[in-house]
């Protein structure tokens, strides 16, 4: 078959992915626990306490996701491995925080067999999988990954020091996010007919543009609690009942029961308190207005700090305004390399031109035959939803 070879090429891409996240996933987890016993031990209790609350408040969000899940699915299991335990074994694997290693474990028998067997169904059930378990890396991400960077930044920035440990941890949490970044683009590239894919120099874009604003934001969050760490937690409440109104105002229909709908919400209002994703079409004005928001909030942030520098300056800094300046300046570049993706690299479709809609077969030559031609849907059975509603989002 013609195909067959980009097939296979497109499986070992896939399955090289899938083992790539494995091992960042497993290496952020030992990072972790490395970094929560370092405080630990150094009796730096109030940051080790904010350590284990960012990871196990994003763990145990991320194990609901993935419970209800297999619940809205019907518990309907699509691999020897998740077919193994019954329906409370498997919630008991949630509660004990290991629901994503399940996850992770049904991947890779699907992506084996697909690889070393050449099976189309097995391709088929790993990406279905695969989906899902980039949506839960996408909640993790902005749950845990986003945090504990900024808490490692502020550590630093408090400590005036470079401790190895907190360096590596905040080093794992970037490539973490960068990581993420180059793969939901590329996951959300699946949906489009081939001739829509994207050159490499766009996928460079996507990933420039959104760690460059992730980064500022990060930036401007660590400066500000360095110095008036009390208020970071009002700072956070108000701006997340803000955005999470705004997801409220959205009307998104991303989950498949009312209590999961506010749970997706609420976990918006989390992810843009760091960065802006799209959760229902026609967002290009709301993400003009989310964009001049937390850029106001930026400066107002910097702002503070630096009238913080003025009135009890450290050693270590000597060009506050710089420093400022810099950060808003680098969040004013990222919106800059956005609105080039945007412009000449983003495939702005409808949503029948994304695979799943209804085409049209091709017109056949007889005159008697061609007045009434069906149409053929691209959906399979394997399909994710979830994703799909992720990608009309994305790209419409």
């Amino acid at each position: 078959m013609p195909g067959s070879e980009d097939e296979f090429k497109c499986c070992t891409r896939d399955f090289l992915f899938t083992c790539v996240n494995l091992l960042s996933f497993l290496l952020d987890i030992g990072l972790d626990i490395w970094a929560a016993v370092s405080l630990y031990k150094q009796e730096a209790y109030v940051y080790f306490s904010l350590l284990l609350l960012f990871l196990l408040g994003s763990s145990m969000l991320v194990q609901v996701y993935s419970w209800l899940w297999y619940r809205y699915d019907d518990f309907k299991m699509k691999t020897k491995i998740e077919k193994k335990p019954s329906q409370c074994q498997l919630k008991l694997l949630h509660v004990f925080q290991l629901g994503i290693f399940f996850r992770y474990a049904g991947v890779m028998e699907k992506s084996v067999q697909s690889l070393y067997r050449k099976r189309a169904d097995a391709e088929s059930v790993a990406k279905f999988l695969r989906q899902d378990l980039r949506i839960l890396c996408f909640i993790e991400t902005f749950s845990e990954s986003a945090p504990q960077l900024a808490l490692m930044l502020t550590i630093i920035l408090d400590k005036c020091r470079l401790d190895p440990v907190t360096v590596l941890k905040a080093i794992g949490s970037t490539l973490s996010i960068a990581s993420f970044l180059t793969t939901y683009d590329h996951s959300m590239r699946t949906f489009l007919p081939e001739k829509e894919k994207h050159h490499m120099i766009s996928l460079v874009f996507y990933f420039i543009w959104n760690l460059v604003l992730i980064s500022s934001r990060i930036a401007a969050l660590a400066l500000f609690a360095s110095v008036l760490p009390c208020f970071i937690f009002a700072h956070f409440i108000c701006s997340w009942l803000v955005l999470f109104f705004f997801a409220w105002r959205s009307k998104t229909n991303f989950m498949d029961d009312p209590r999961g709908e506010w749970l997706y919400r609420t976990t918006v209002g989390l992810i843009w308190y760091f960065n802006w994703f799209s959760v229902a079409k026609g967002m290009r004005i709301r993400s003009v207005l989310y964009h001049a928001y937390i850029l106001i909030d930026i400066c107002i942030l910097c702002g503070l700090w630096c009238w913080k520098m003025s009135t009890d300056p450290p050693d270590f800094v000597t060009h506050p305004l710089t420093t400022a300046a810099c950060v808003v300046a680098v969040y004013v570049l990222g919106l800059l390399f956005k609105v080039i993706y945007y412009t000449f690299f983003h495939p702005n479709l409808d949503k029948d031109k994304l695979k799943g809609a209804t085409i049209t077969e091709e017109q056949p030559e007889d005159e008697e035959r061609s007045h009434s031609v069906p149409t053929r849907p691209l959906i399979k059975a394997t399909d994710n939803k979830r994703m799909r509603k992720l990608a009309e989002n994305f790209f419409c």
